[in-house]
């Protein structure tokens, strides 16, 4: 695997809960081997691949499994089940300093650490003076490090984890340690780092790091891999899934939340038969980038034409029922067709939706001629995934022009 950094095939982290200390030692002591735990899975049958020089992101929640997953990597904790293949030196920024001796200097640590990863004293000594200015911390380089301040640990941590050029570097939390120049100075360098080709896995809450540092993203939920690919189609997935967090994908009917009255004949005025989102060649789509031209087609039948200067709205709301933009032909002073049996009307969207990234859901209406008293109305009736890259925060993306000269 010349051009594979990291291999994970079937990877599973199994740990025994028990309800008691004492259930522990029965287990053991069992003759008949009777089982006093409950198998927990931090991991459940992982598999992806990191090619050489790739950024790639972890996102999942607290207890999703990340912190396993790289702590297996680097070897801190062993797999219950399958393997894993590393090719290249690793650094990592798990806990900072971890690893260190308390009661050795900085400058003992630096060498301690370096040994940890497989250099000698002499490849060290080539490195130790590029960590002491990276690090920044003066004569308390000399001093055990149980008498640093937090924030000196973390620079003198950081500092050796990333001039040891490491082949694959692995950061976990951990960017914002000492003062603003200081992050700067390690942002500086993790870029530089990135663009010489080194591999990273980078695991962070801040979804926005990860769109701006990452090329991929493997989103990982209660141990289980959910999905791996393009950073910015995954973030928008996995923030859709934080906003509606009590709402259980699988489970989820869009049916059961349509508003669609039964039809009963003699009392049905109008009803919409069909909802069409298209692109420019009329091809149906459920997915479209931000600014990508949209076409509605909305085919509805007519039972009762005595109804005076009908409206048809259409309102495009996020997965958490925010409204994003709501349209009607009373508004935008447009008639429609109402002649008895079917009908058809659409609505380009020309420069696009303009949503960041998501899942959004359609939601259609009939209304009298002041929009008011719903002839039918029908949510959630259509979703549409809008793929946008990082280009922007916040709700919408307005077009926009910047410029020196005014």
């Amino acid at each position: 695997m010349p051009d594979i950094a990291i291999k994970v095939e079937n990877l599973s982290k199994i740990y025994k809960l028990y309800a008691k200390p004492l259930d522990r030692l029965k287990e053991s002591l069992s003759p008949s081997k009777k089982k006093y735990s409950r198998e927990h899975y931090a991991l459940n049958n992982i598999s992806f691949e990191v090619k050489k020089g790739e950024t790639i992101g972890i996102l999942g929640t607290n207890g999703s499994g990340k912190s396993t997953l790289l702590k297996i990597i680097t070897g801190v904790l062993t797999p219950s089940m399958g393997n894993i293949k590393v090719n290249g030196k690793i650094s990592a920024l798990l806990e900072l300093g971890a690893g260190f001796n308390p009661e050795y200097s900085g400058l003992e640590n630096i060498y301690l650490n370096g040994t940890m990863m497989g250099y000698t004293k002499e490849q060290m000594d080539q490195r130790v003076n590029l960590i002491m200015e990276f690090a920044n911390i003066g004569e308390f380089i000399d001093q055990p490090v149980k008498t640093y301040s937090s924030g000196m640990f973390a620079r003198l941590a950081f500092a050796v984890a990333i001039n040891v050029e490491p082949d694959i570097l692995i950061v976990d939390e951990a960017l914002a340690v000492g003062d603003i120049r200081f992050q700067i100075k390690c942002m500086d360098k993790m870029k530089k780092m990135m663009e010489g080709g080194t591999t990273v896995l980078f695991v962070s809450h801040d979804i926005n790091a990860i769109r701006r540092f990452c090329m991929k993203a493997i989103w990982l939920n209660d141990g289980f891999m959910k999905e791996i690919g393009e950073v910015n189609r995954i973030a928008d997935k996995y923030l859709d899934f934080l906003k509606c967090a009590q709402v259980q994908e699988e489970n989820y009917d869009l049916e059961k939340n349509n508003q669609l009255k039964p039809f009963v004949p003699g009392e049905n005025i109008a009803e919409v038969i069909d909802f069409k989102i298209l692109d420019k060649s009329n091809n149906i789509v459920n997915e479209v980038k931000l600014d990508e031209y949209l076409k509605i087609d909305v085919t509805y039948d007519v039972y009762d034409e005595n109804i005076k200067s009908p409206v048809l709205g259409i309102a495009i709301k996020s997965i958490t029922d925010d409204y994003v933009c709501g349209l009607n032909t009373l508004l935008d002073k447009i008639s429609i067709p109402w002649k008895y049996g079917r009908n058809k009307f659409q609505l380009e969207y020309t420069y696009g939706i303009r949503a960041i990234g998501g899942k959004y859901y359609f939601h259609v209406a009939l209304f009298e001629e002041t929009a008011t008293v719903p002839i039918q109305y029908i949510s959630n009736i259509k979703d549409i995934t809008v793929i946008s890259d990082y280009i922007g925060e916040g709700r919408y993306i307005m077009p926009h022009v910047w410029r020196e000269d005014f």
